[in-house]
């Protein structure tokens, strides 16, 4: 399946707009907490914890959105927003969204 951020797919026509679909990721609690702490001490650094975390919300977030358009008969996902947002009273919770318009290419 075909998931871009782009309204189109280059040298594909749309046959087809079947809704909006969207996935959500929240991961959270005590991880977070400690990697945020951990940060303090990088300067100008990366931190390959928090980078792993990310990439697999990130990666669950769009394989949710693709099973949904899936499920309305599409095979491509265009327009797709993603967003990170922090959660919870102390942020202690990531949530990752994605958003994008199901289609079908002909």
């Amino acid at each position: 399946m075909i998931v871009t951020t782009t309204p189109t797919v280059q040298g594909r026509e749309i046959s087809g707009y079947l809704g909006i679909v969207t996935g959500e990721v929240i991961v959270g609690a005590n991880l977070f907490r400690d990697i945020f702490a951990s940060i303090t001490d990088l300067v100008g650094g990366r931190s390959g914890k928090y980078e792993e975390v990310l990439a697999r919300a990130r990666r669950e977030a769009i394989a949710e959105m693709k099973e949904e358009a899936m499920k309305l008969g599409g095979n491509a996902v265009v327009g797709v927003d993603l967003d990170y947002e922090v959660l919870g009273q102390n942020g202690s919770m990531l949530m990752v969204s994605c958003s994008g318009t199901a289609v079908v290419l002909g």
